[in-house]
């Protein structure tokens, strides 16, 4: 047995891309989309049509609703080769504006259904977990729209995730270990901060503990990850999305892989339960050095490909 197929004895194995040609190798439950990959997945040659029809079929309304046509265009085309559930992300501009955040779900959501999807059980919103965005969350899981909490760094952003019934979040591993080396420069050792030692893997282990502990019922997505040992030190959390290259990497080896998370065991840990309203909530992320420095690099990154997506569907409509 290869690590990818043990690692599937545990964990829900996602697929991280926007390249929907791939999935039918790594053959993943679920898959996970955001502005970059599109972005990214819309400069091949072999998806650029994909945009160009989209533009082409909807010219002269609103460039926002163009884009988020071509993502429900990307998760339909995806939703044909897995089982599972495919996460669609709200436009990263509007991650302080939890109105805003809500009216984009629910335009993605009716657009799904257009096409005859099962929004319910095949869909998650994805939305940054800023205080505005996990409200937006809150209020369009009471409506049953399933959320995917995205660019989520630090402890406190799991608990108000947590405490809003949110379906999934997504703890952000890699991008919490390039935060830690590059602040530690020369003195980073990597040997001795690898595996269980790494501090994006400890990130995503005290959430899981936690959430398993106290009956959280909202799922462990572990997220960005830089190698394979920090996908095999989180072998056994809910979900993990994994890139085409590292869901390679694993299929190829055919090492004994360990269940390293166990939600039975971390249901006997003596945790203190937390809250935080909204004052307390964002003291805690500013307290937070690497968590609040993340969330702002990451929702200006993610805001940055919207952009540049923007100017490839104008070029693309002239």
């Amino acid at each position: 047995m290869n690590q990818l197929d043990a690692l599937r004895q545990w964990t829900t194995v996602v697929a991280d891309t926007g390249d929907f040609k791939q999935l039918s190798v790594s053959k993943p439950q679920d898959a996970t989309t955001n502005p970059s990959l599109i972005l990214k997945a819309v400069q091949k040659p072999e998806y650029r049509p994909l945009l160009d029809e989209t533009v082409k079929k909807h010219a002269g309304k609103p460039l926002d609703e163009v884009i988020d046509r071509l993502l429900v265009n990307f998760g339909t085309e995806i939703l044909q080769i897995i089982p599972g559930r495919v996460s669609t992300e709200v436009d990263a501009r509007l991650s302080f504006d939890t109105a805003a955040t809500i009216a984009r779900g629910e335009r993605i959501v009716a657009l799904y259904k257009a096409e005859g999807i099962d929004t319910e059980k095949r869909l998650l919103i994805k939305v940054a977990s800023t205080w505005e965005g996990i409200e937006a969350a809150r209020q369009l899981e009471l409506k049953g729209i399933r959320t995917n909490l995205t660019l989520l760094f630090s402890f406190a952003q799991a608990v108000a995730c947590g405490a809003a019934k949110v379906q999934l979040i997504s703890p952000f591993v890699g991008r919490i270990y390039d935060w830690y080396k590059k602040s530690a420069g020369a003195k980073w050792d990597e040997a001795a901060s690898a595996g269980a030692n790494d501090p994006g893997v400890k990130s995503v282990r005290e959430i899981f503990d936690y959430y398993k502990q106290h009956g959280i019922k909202t799922e462990v997505m572990g997220a960005s990850f830089r190698n394979v040992g920090q996908i095999q030190a989180l072998a056994g959390c809910d979900l993990l999305t994994i890139s085409p290259e590292l869901l390679a990497e694993l299929a190829a080896s055919n090492e004994p892989l360990e269940h390293t998370l166990d939600a039975k065991a971390a249901a006997k840990g003596d945790a203190k339960k937390v809250s935080y309203d909204e004052a307390g909530f964002r003291f805690a992320l500013n307290e937070d050095a690497m968590a609040t420095e993340k969330l702002a690099e990451g929702i200006r990154a993610f805001a940055a490909d919207a952009v540049k997506l923007e100017k490839l569907m104008q070029e693309s409509g002239k």
